[in-house]
């Protein structure tokens, strides 16, 4: 049976049992317990600091495959500027050069679109079983057509099987109810013109046209046959596959979106791009200082309210934030685009000698643009020649061991950190179980021991009335002779 702890003095011995109990309970329990508090709060502040980490770490990532981004160019080294945007735009990369282009684009290029004759039978007409090959550009492309197929699963099937490829089809029906299957392109450029063989009902040569009215029985390309898109630039003809021209001026692509109006040009002004790149520079400083700010908070002992004792925090003396750190500053001095422009400095991005930040000295960087190409070497200095190279794209990949795993079964380095604090929480909370459990048997323990002393006691003092009580009767008799 369960020995409770006394509420008050114990009977026989009039001692507080329930405060003794408590107090050497309390004892025996306290190293414990300061050691699991301990354990659980700084398991508890590296959790929180691994989250806020990861958060900086993705952050400074996203930032920089931003300003990498190669739709949207921050630090493209010339600006490229359409004065009708309506009919084209423009960009450019790091070989442009300053300059005025005048450019009138008479086609656009088209994609190669057929049709077959009319099905009567609308949709679910039979087709014939076989292989349906689609050719283009000397290339075939088998789907095969099961037996008791319909126009409709033909298409299903051309779809799936060569949709990789870009070919899609759909059906049209007109108003006599009868079909046609269309099958279209997203290939531009002269050349690019469908051709269907094999299946009996889908003959379909699409270089040649069905014309303005297509009888039932005509099959063939509609809307024209694919063609290049034909412009002039400055006066001399050029020619593209593609609605995106590159090549025809050195640096500069040009982005077709229309044709233009008769007797009239599209002006297109090339010069560098001296304040977006300040502006860029800047985006990517804050972005640095940013991220080496939370690491600083993460990693630095701090005083307490009192000034006297050192508040630990997340990563106090842990060698992965120095390495993190370490990783990221060596990017900054690593030269491997082979530019004129290798360094920071070079435009004007120092380091503070006290707090390890970045600074960006605008009067430094309008001095380094007197230098003619500047620009073009900057943009080859962030984006690089190629994908890897660029600084930006090498800031972001000294990230990826941080935050993505090396491989399948891996695990990102603070996925596993937090993966193992995670872990040792769970056995902070076992020793905690354990201790519980250790204090109830031993208040359990304690109690009963003293409840039997009391016990002992109490007996011991009933004795000692009574044979004080027998003496004392004794006297009284001999006192009475």
């Amino acid at each position: 049976m369960a020995s409770p702890i006394l509420p008050g003095s114990g009977l026989g011995s009039g001692l507080d049992i329930g405060a003794i109990v408590t107090a050497l309970v309390n004892a025996d329990k306290a190293p414990k317990q300061t050691q699991i508090d301990t354990q659980t709060k700084n398991n508890s502040l590296k959790i929180s600091g691994v989250g806020s980490l990861k958060s900086a770490l993705t952050a400074f990532q996203t930032a920089m495959t931003n300003l990498g981004s190669k739709t949207a160019p921050a630090f493209a080294g010339f600006s490229a500027t359409s004065g009708t945007p309506s009919v084209l735009t423009a960009t450019t990369d790091n070989t442009a050069v300053a300059g005025t282009y005048n450019i009138f684009v008479s086609s656009l290029a088209t994609g190669s679109k057929v049709a077959s004759a009319a099905f009567a039978g609308g949709a679910a007409s039979a087709i014939p079983s076989g292989t349906l090959k689609i050719t283009q550009n000397g290339i075939d492309i088998p789907v095969t057509i099961p037996a008791n197929a319909t126009l409709q699963s033909t298409r299903d099937a051309i779809n799936s099987s060569a949709g990789p490829a870009g070919i899609s089809a759909n059906i049209v029906t007109d108003s006599s109810g009868a079909s046609r299957l269309v099958v279209s392109s997203n290939k531009t450029g002269a050349g690019t013109d469908l051709k269907l063989s094999g299946i009996s009902g889908l003959e379909i040569d699409g270089t040649q046209e069905m014309g303005a009215t297509p009888t039932a029985g005509s099959s063939g390309s509609i809307n024209g046959l694919a063609k290049d898109a034909s412009l002039t630039i400055d006066g001399l003809p050029v020619t593209s596959k593609t609605n995106t021209v590159t090549g025809a001026v050195s640096g500069l692509t040009l982005n077709l979106v229309t044709t233009t109006a008769p007797g009239t040009t599209v002006t297109v002004g090339v010069e560098p791009n001296t304040k977006g790149l300040q502006t860029s520079i800047q985006s990517f400083v804050d972005a640095y200082n940013t991220l080496k700010k939370t690491i600083d908070t993460l990693s630095k002992a701090t005083p307490d309210e009192d000034g006297k004792l050192t508040v630990q925090a997340a990563f106090t003396g842990d060698s992965m934030t120095r390495k993190l750190m370490s990783d990221i500053r060596a990017e900054l001095t690593n030269n491997t685009t082979g530019g004129p422009v290798g360094v920071l400095s070079q435009i004007g991005v120092m380091t503070d000698q006290n707090t390890g930040e970045l600074k960006f000295d605008a009067a430094a960087f309008t001095k380094s643009m007197a230098t003619p190409g500047t620009t073009g070497q900057i943009q080859q200095l962030f984006a690089g020649t190629n994908d890897t190279n660029g600084l930006l794209s090498r800031m972001s990949k000294s990230l990826d061991p941080y935050l993505k795993p090396a491989s399948i079964t891996s695990k990102g380095m603070l996925d596993q950190r937090l993966a193992d604090l995670t872990a040792n929480g769970k056995k902070i909370a076992n020793q905690q179980e354990a201790l519980d459990i250790r204090v109830a048997n031993l208040t359990k323990t304690l109690t009963a021991k003293y409840n039997a002393m009391d016990l002992l006691v109490g007996q011991m003092k009933a004795t000692a009335s009574n044979i004080t009580s027998f003496f004392a009767s004794l006297n009284a008799q001999q006192s009475a002779k």
